[in-house]
């Protein structure tokens, strides 16, 4: 059975173009449109929906307004917002996710761009990954575990030599990879967390309870556009006991500074001496489709000074981050985190790394920065 989607946007132009793309696909069916935020308010109140598409800048009730409107009256709904890239929407959006937008898409700058393949896959790639947690949409369950389905005929592209080594790898319960335990002395740490769709509200109940004198440097790859990173290391900042940045290509990392990759940069560490190591943005392309990539970030890390290494898995779609854990784990000592299936948005990236045995603990998120701390330490 189709889902069924709200559209809401003050261009005409761009709802008929939205309601196409989504109409496009065999999942979906576009069964009302808005102008504003108002009638888009009256829908939702009378009337029961699949999921939203929400523009964030409308006349006499913006996005945001109807997020809290529908927050306050408990309204619910799947949203994804649609928002621009300039700073100010990007700052709208990491707010929109606060009060329970579960994803965005970027909006595009003209009929153009908004007619173009690139934003049909964005948007259908999000109402995929919301409803099914996968961009091929509805997938076969098996003994409820969840296995992608293939098209036929399926075209193998070549893969480029230099991204080879970041692959996913094939994971099982039964997986023999050896994993080096961290010793108890173990004072050099760095905390390195992956995380995706639903990433942005995740953080919120982690960053922010993480105690400002960590004994470790915190780094966060979250699958985000260029100009989104920004707005959400700021809006974590000002809610958060550590300091809270994007990180900047070549600066030193430091113990209870928390840093986030940027998006449209791999993120890798690089070791400088023994106890310091540096930030270094890696161009090479996009990894189906991420830039940042965890793997990236949790490669470069078998080559670290570190004696110990918190790997800490959040919601998000898909396995990034677990070829790069499962390496590291066979070369340096590590201790494994991972969000429990019931408090993700998408349990893709947690269930990947689960599978491969070498988890130390899966969690609830409310219980994730506790589980960070004891491994760390305060000073």
């Amino acid at each position: 059975m189709k889902k069924n989607i709200l559209v809401i946007d003050d261009s005409a132009l761009l709802r008929r173009v939205m309601c196409d793309i989504i109409n496009s696909d065999s999942n979906f069916q576009v069964v009302d449109t808005c102008k504003d935020g108002v009638e888009g308010y009256e829908k939702l109140k009378n009337n029961t929906f699949d999921g939203v598409i929400l523009d964030v800048n409308m006349p006499k009730m913006s996005g945001l307004e109807l997020l809290e409107k529908l927050k306050k009256d408990g309204i619910k709904a799947k949203i994804i917002v649609v928002s621009t890239v300039s700073r100010a929407d990007s700052q709208v959006t990491i707010k929109a996710l606060e009060l329970g937008a579960i994803d965005f898409v970027e909006k595009p700058s003209n009929i153009i761009e908004a007619k173009g393949e690139d934003f049909k896959n964005r948007l259908i790639t999000i109402l995929n990954t919301s409803f099914y947690g996968s961009s091929a949409g509805r997938v076969r369950r098996k003994n409820n575990v969840q296995a992608p389905v293939t098209p036929p005929n399926r075209q193998v592209r070549p893969v480029d030599p230099k991204i080879e080594r970041f692959r996913p790898v094939e994971v099982s319960k039964t997986s023999n990879n050896r994993k080096i335990k961290p010793s108890k002395g173990a004072k050099n740490t760095l905390v390195a967390i992956a995380c995706s769709t639903g990433g942005p509200k995740a953080l919120q109940r982690v960053v922010p309870y993480i105690p400002s004198g960590l004994e470790a440097p915190v780094v966060i790859v979250q699958h985000m556009p260029k100009g989104f990173t920004k707005s959400l290391a700021e809006r974590l900042n000002e809610i958060s006991k550590v300091k809270v940045k994007e990180a900047e290509n070549g600066e030193i990392l430091k113990k209870g500074v928390v840093y986030i990759a940027p998006g449209g940069n791999h993120l890798e560490i690089k070791k400088v001496s023994d106890t310091s190591h540096k930030i270094a943005f890696n161009d090479m392309p996009a990894i189906g489709g991420l830039k940042p990539c965890a793997n990236v970030m949790y490669d470069s890390l078998i080559t670290s000074g570190y004696d110990k290494i918190v790997c800490v898995v959040l919601t998000g779609m898909g396995a990034d981050g677990t070829a790069g854990i499962t390496s590291l784990a066979s070369k340096k000592p590590v201790y494994i985190i991972s969000q429990n299936e019931q408090t993700c948005v998408v349990y893709g990236m947690p269930r990947a790394i689960a599978l491969t045995g070498l988890v130390d603990e899966i969690v609830p998120l409310g219980e994730v920065a506790n589980s960070i701390t004891k491994n760390v330490g305060v000073e």
